[in-house]
């Protein structure tokens, strides 16, 4: 599978745009072989697994010029450098707790040569800035998502959609989800027709805030 299918589903990118999503497998191709940050499986489904699967937020929510995103354990950089490159006047922060794989991260933003990431080796309880929506790909359940990311969502929102974490998961979320009323779940078999998505969604959760 090559970049060309990110080209199908958004056919808006400008040639640099391109160029830098078509880079993406020699990136990791390369830095794989180093430090294995995705695995050989999915090496060769780069485009559909991980950077196609990435861009599912996108299709849900487009980030305004100047907001700001942050993408807990992006592992090795995913949801985050897909949509960095998507939504280049958008800042976007990816943080892991392994420094191996921030390291690989910290490598492709460098050779893509897109300046709108700041990669950090730490854990996100650590982070103080507040942001307008935090992304990530299933690296928790959600109530220890939401502990863990607890004060970092700003209060006013930019966007007409309200501030919130937007969450890339699988399979059956009844469980997970039953404590969080106002939560809405999105297939990504409306969007995508390859059938890795079948069972994939895109989760939101708009955060409340009491008082004002």
């Amino acid at each position: 599978m090559t970049a060309s299918i990110i080209f199908d589903y958004f056919p808006d990118l400008s040639s640099e745009q391109k160029e830098q999503f078509k880079k993406l497998e020699f990136l990791y191709k390369d830095w794989n072989q180093k430090i294995n940050v995705v695995s050989r499986k999915d090496i060769d489904e780069l485009y559909v697994r991980h950077v196609l699967h990435s861009l599912a937020i996108a299709k849900f929510q487009q980030f305004k010029p100047g907001s700001t995103v942050l993408d807990v354990g992006t592992g090795g950089g995913f949801p985050g450098v897909p949509l960095a490159i998507l939504f280049p006047e958008t800042q976007f922060m990816l943080v892991d707790a392994i420094g191996k794989k921030i390291k690989v991260v910290q490598e492709v933003v460098d050779g893509l040569g897109i300046t709108n990431v700041v990669a950090k080796h730490t854990r996100v309880e650590e982070i103080s800035e507040q942001f307008d929506f935090i992304v990530s790909r299933a690296v928790a359940a959600m109530p220890t998502f939401v502990h863990w990311v607890k004060g970092r969502i700003k209060k006013e929102s930019v966007h007409e959609r309200k501030n919130g974490i937007l969450y890339l998961k699988g399979g059956d979320l009844t469980e997970e989800l039953k404590d969080y009323k106002t939560t809405q779940i999105y297939d990504l078999t409306d969007y995508f027709k390859e059938d890795f998505f079948e069972t994939k969604k895109v989760v939101y959760l708009p955060m409340k805030y009491k008082g004002k």
